[in-house]
């Protein structure tokens, strides 16, 4: 069927469903879309009366399922209105009866429209495939295991649609029971391009037509022939969502550069009262040494930190790219107005009292404002932000002005000043904190766009509670992370958005489900938590990219090999089995009771010669790519001994060329603090008192190499 006609003949069908004010499809309606996109289903036909389904049996030819056809009635099984198995005249003319009495019972009132008669498919893997409307991303498919599994096991996994025929694909290997579909205890494994087939149309089928919310394919019969499905559930939205203001990434770039690297800020609500937010703002810009143009706007004052004073953002000379609010929410609209009659391109929100306490017409009002004006808008409720390169500390909170490659964003206040005490502690360089608060303009993506540009940043670490548009967000991390990480914690693990679903898929696709997922696919690092999103944004500019899978264990300590090891393999890493050369080469630098392997394992009592002369094998031999050293504190070798010469042969193997990421676990008393300090600063990922962190880092490294297509494999 030619592309034109297979779309104007589902459209055709939807309509006809909406005239008549319903919102499912029934088993034939399903088949109409089936067969127009392809979708594999098993012979079939509608049965009005009970001679009918007898001659529909006879023709299908051997056992059928019958089930019953009702336009109110979404889930048959339930109310007994599917039996299988149905073979012969009489058992057919039983079947229909049950069928029709059970269904009345159910519901008196359900419109019947017959019996539907189809052929019964051979045994094989159940498998289900759907899509579902997601709150947050649109359109998603979903692949997992089917029939009555599927709601115990939930092993789901999600994808943006439309797939191509490569991700539907990878969708197969994504759920924990991949081996099950290739064959296992002598069974064949399914036909992988059948199944593969069935995620990708239906992907498309839902991507050519928005008002479909819900569908479902389970079961699907997955067997070595092919691929059929048994059922076809399809429900309709009730409403169309609202279309967000869209801008061009040029646009975003243009808006992004004069907010993150102003020539001229206004500040308005400006104080020369201590306590107040606006005397806050003037004092991180003024003493901060911002080299712009700080420009105080209050309509009561004629100096304000020795600057003049304007009375409206209107009588500021020149051009302002920034206009940083400090005003109660009741007055931002009116002096938006203004900021918009000023042509300032944006405003940076700090007050609260806007659609987080209800307050969502208020908020409603300044978008609009702001759309009217082109004007972008950073909030509201935030802390404000800081450009660090700039000089520029434009927030109420404490100044931070360490400049480095790590650009640091949060949707909380308390969450920013986390970040920011944790970026003082461990004396991390950034070149950017922004807070994001409500988001009523400017969020992530813009974000994203903008860092993925900036030479000044090496790593972008974002905290978050939602995205408002969870496909500009993949569509700008696909963009950035080929040149640089992207590190996100997503708060609040929640199914909420399961609870209203009209469909097995629907039901499985909790908001966490569908993240985790989706997030994975646009190739960035999720954090499990606060502490580990920091650690990943610090620690991943400090580490090369490794250039192959080989991982190498050499520690002082059994007990930390056995947890490394462990860690190792909990963050998809792979041990490298040590060939004979290599494990006698490391033979020879370890004492008699030591063991080689992987890991190798050098004992406590070793002096530093010991630990210098395997670290430099495992650095010198090109078949081991990444080494994780576990340090165990004792007199024979200090933690600072230990910390300077592992720090000078990787500095000397860096000079020569050859590049590889380190990381270090060290075990021992307070003076391995300032030994991690004294690596860390060096090159040499190192934590104290962990086996899990500095391998979750490199963990986290090995992810972004993959996705960003620097290493082989999945990420």
């Amino acid at each position: 069927m030619r592309a034109e006609d297979r779309v104007l003949r589902v459209r055709a069908l939807l309509n006809s469903v909406r005239a008549e004010g319903r919102t499912a499809l029934t088993a034939p309606e399903g088949k109409v879309l089936a067969d127009a996109y392809g979708i594999a289903v098993p012979g079939e036909e509608l049965a009005r009366d009970v001679e009918e389904a007898v001659a529909c049996a006879a023709r299908l030819g051997g056992p059928v399922v019958m089930k019953i056809v009702s336009p109110d009635i979404l889930h048959k099984t339930e109310a007994g209105g599917v039996i299988v198995g149905v073979e012969g005249a009489a058992e057919v003319r039983t079947a229909f009866r049950t069928i029709i009495d059970h269904a009345r019972a159910y519901d008196a009132r359900a419109r019947i429209e017959g019996v539907q008669v189809q052929q019964l498919l051979p045994q094989g893997q159940e498998v289900i495939v759907g899509a579902v409307t997601d709150p947050t991303f649109g359109k998603v498919v979903a692949f997992g295991l089917g029939g009555v599994l599927v709601e115990v096991l939930q092993d789901v996994t999600f994808r943006l649609a439309p797939v191509d025929a490569d991700e539907a694909l990878s969708m197969l290997d994504s759920i924990r029971a991949a081996e099950v579909l290739r064959g296992v205890r002598g069974q064949a494994g399914v036909d992988r391009w059948a199944v593969a087939e069935q995620i990708r149309r239906v992907s498309q089928l839902v991507a050519d037509f928005p008002e479909i919310a819900e569908v479902d394919l389970n079961p699907v019969i997955a067997t070595a022939q092919g691929a059929v499905a048994a059922d076809i559930r399809v429900i309709l939205a009730t409403e169309t969502p609202r279309e967000r203001r869209r801008y061009t990434r040029d646009e975003i770039l243009t808006s992004m550069r004069r907010l993150m690297q102003p020539s001229s800020v206004a500040v308005i609500g400006a104080s020369n009262e201590q306590g107040k937010i606006g005397n806050s703002v003037m004092r991180n810009l003024v003493d901060g040494g911002f080299a712009g143009d700080i420009h105080p706007v209050n309509p009561k004052a004629d100096d304000i930190l020795g600057r003049k004073a304007y009375k409206s953002v209107t009588d500021v000379p020149g051009e302002v790219d920034v206009a940083v609010f400090a005003i109660p929410a009741p007055f931002v609209a009116s002096v938006l107005e203004e900021v918009g009659r000023k042509k300032i391109p944006n405003a940076v929100l700090i007050p609260s009292g806007f659609a987080e306490t209800g307050e969502h017409e208020l908020q409603a009002e300044i978008v609009d404002i702001a759309e009217r004006y082109g004007i972008r808008l950073l909030g509201p409720n935030i802390y404000g932000y800081y450009s660090t390169w700039q000089d520029l500390c434009a927030t109420f909170c404490t100044p931070y002005d360490v400049k480095g490659g790590v650009a640091l964003t949060s949707q909380s206040g308390g969450i920013g000043m986390a970040i920011l005490g944790f970026a003082r502690t461990t004396k991390t360089g950034v070149s950017a904190i922004v807070g994001l608060g409500n988001k009523s303009d400017l969020d992530e993506d813009d974000l994203l766009t903008w860092f993925g540009e900036d030479p000044r940043t090496e790593c972008i670490a974002m905290h978050l509670e939602d995205l408002k548009d969870g496909r500009a967000f993949v569509q700008a991390a696909r963009a950035t992370v080929p040149k640089k990480p992207v590190v996100v914690l997503k708060a609040g693990r929640t199914a909420a958005g399961a609870k209203a679903a009209g469909s097995h898929t629907g039901a499985l696709a909790g908001d966490d489900a569908v993240y985790d997922d989706i997030l994975r696919q646009a190739g960035v690092i999720r954090a499990p938590g606060l502490n580990d999103m920091l650690e990943y944004a610090r620690a991943l500019p400090v580490l090369p990219t490794p250039q192959g899978d080989n991982v190498v264990i050499i520690t002082g300590a059994g007990g930390s090999g056995v947890l490394l090891s462990d860690a190792v393999m909990d963050n998809g890493l792979s041990l490298m089995e040590i060939p004979p050369d290599l494990d006698e080469a490391f033979r020879r630098f370890i004492p008699p009771f030591g063991a080689a392997g992987n890991p190798v394992d050098i004992t406590g009592g070793e002096p530093p010669s010991t630990y210098e002369a395997t670290i430099r094998l495992g650095l010198q031999d090109p078949r081991i790519h990444a080494l994780v050293l576990g340090y165990w504190h004792t007199i024979v070798t200090p933690p600072m001994v230990f910390a300077e010469l592992t720090a000078r042969v990787v500095a000397e193997f860096r000079e020569r060329g050859i590049v590889k990421p380190v990381v270090a676990s060290l075990a021992g008393d307070v003076e391995v603090e300032e030994a991690c300090q004294y690596l860390f600063e060096r090159g040499v990922v190192a934590y104290p008192y962990t086996t899990e962190r500095p391998v979750a880092v490199l963990g986290a490294k090995y992810r972004w190499a993959r996705a960003a297509g620097l290493l082989g494999g999945d990420s």
